[in-house]
């Protein structure tokens, strides 16, 4: 009975993923955060004195937030719940407030209630949690990897303080990683030596995520036949046929990466752009998105500096449809460059947005008479005179309405092929 007891314990824990074993229970063997977690920090505090707010622990995968909430758990006299938005409905939320309650009104205790993934949520889920927070029947916390102020209600987020985490950094990954091969109760066991450059390389890959990096270091010691196990570069590289560094194409990384190739072309850093673009090539982003994002730019930003730019943008986008990965990359590429060495006008993006304001503050006013199809009966006749019947093109009609008379909506560049425009402006 105690043999199977000792196997059926070895058989569980070996059955863990690595990031699952080496999991911190306590502060003191947690890496990195020092932004939130140190000796006169709020959740420090909270954690130590055993006296928590409700709150939401928001930042990238792999930077210790469900980590926090297992220390959490394992720190307080207070009842611990964990679900997950994903999994997890009204229904079940009602049934752990329920419990909570009885908790509360029989031993004292109160329940925190833990929901990964809360974003998943919709709002009215949400809201659902706002009642039970202010009355104090549960202390909440949650964990997103999504913006707060774009995911989270205002209702919910003005009862939570936010704590935000960062990507791990080097060191702390570097030490999350030492501590796994010394002290996880299957690596300690094996003779495991990895290189120097082999440690930075297995770091950089992982992007600042603690549980990539401990899932490609056991990937990689599993994959190791030889007793003595020596992690280098090339290692790594045999292993993993092709590593790619990924963001998630449908969270913020999402928006970063393409906020900053967009910058990095107005600004008109090719090398910048290219290391945008391969970044969100190699992590899997749609490319029909970004050449629509690439459409845009070349009429925002480039605009009638370079008039030939939308044409190029927009023949990018069809060429890609036709040619597809891997080839697309190229005609990406010499799209993003071009525009990123354009002349560069933002006028037209200017003067529509100024008249769009003018008509949210005055509202729209009345076409001038001799412009419109249907002539009112009542208005003094003006006949519409065709430019064409003028040698100038120049009929001395005022085509705008009385009220925006002196008003310029669009004020031209000198700049590239805009240049041109400047001296027809001041001919009319």
């Amino acid at each position: 009975m105690d043999l199977f007891k000792i196997n059926y314990s070895l058989f569980s824990k070996s059955s863990k993923p690595l990031a699952e074993r080496v999991r911190p229970n306590s502060l003191s063997s947690f890496f990195g955060q020092d932004n939130i977690i140190n000796d006169n920090s709020v959740l420090y505090n909270m954690i130590k004195s055993n006296k928590f707010y409700s709150m939401i622990l928001y930042g990238p995968t792999g930077s210790g937030k469900t980590t926090l909430a297992n220390i959490i758990s394992n720190s307080t006299d207070n009842f611990f719940v964990k679900i997950s938005a994903i999994t997890s409905g009204i229904k079940e939320v009602k049934d752990i407030i329920n419990i909570a309650k009885d908790n509360l009104s029989m031993y004292n205790k109160k329940t925190i209630l833990f929901i990964d993934e809360i974003h998943r949520f919709n709002k009215s889920q949400q809201d659902f949690l706002l009642e039970y927070i202010e009355n104090g029947d549960i202390i909440f916390i949650g964990a997103t990897t999504e913006n707060p102020i774009y995911e989270i209600n205002n209702a919910l987020l003005s009862r939570v303080i936010v704590f935000e985490l960062n990507s791990l950094k080097f060191d702390d990954l570097k030490n999350i990683a030492t501590n796994a091969i010394l002290n996880d109760e299957i690596l300690k066991n094996l003779d495991i030596k990895i290189l120097d450059d082999a440690m930075k390389y297995l770091i950089k890959i992982s992007s600042g995520d603690a549980r990539t990096l401990l899932n490609n270091l056991e990937l990689i010691v599993d994959n190791i036949e030889d007793e003595k196990k020596i992690i280098s570069i090339d290692c790594i590289v045999n292993i993993f046929d092709k590593v790619k560094i990924y963001y998630d194409k449908n969270k913020d990384n999402h928006y970063n990466f393409i906020s900053a190739f967009i910058k990095s072309m107005r600004i008109g850093d090719s090398n910048a752009v290219i290391y945008y673009l391969a970044s969100m090539l190699s992590s899997g982003e749609d490319i029909n998105f970004i050449a629509r994002r690439m459409i845009i730019f070349a009429s925002e930003d480039v605009g009638n500096a370079n008039p030939d730019a939308i044409v190029f943008a927009n023949s990018c986008a069809e060429a890609i449809k036709k040619i597809g990965m891997p080839e697309a990359r190229i005609i990406l590429a010499q799209c993003a460059i071009y525009l990123a060495n354009s002349k560069k006008s933002n006028s037209s993006y200017l003067a529509i947005n100024k008249a769009l304001e003018y008509i949210k503050n005055n509202g729209i006013v009345e076409v001038p008479n001799f412009l419109k199809i249907t002539k009112s009966l009542t208005e003094k006749k003006q006949e519409y005179k065709y430019p064409h019947d003028y040698d100038d093109m120049k009929t001395n009609q005022e085509y705008k309405p009385k009220e925006i008379i002196g008003i310029d909506f669009y004020v031209p560049k000198d700049i590239g092929y805009e240049s041109n425009f400047i001296k027809k402006l001041k001919e009319d």
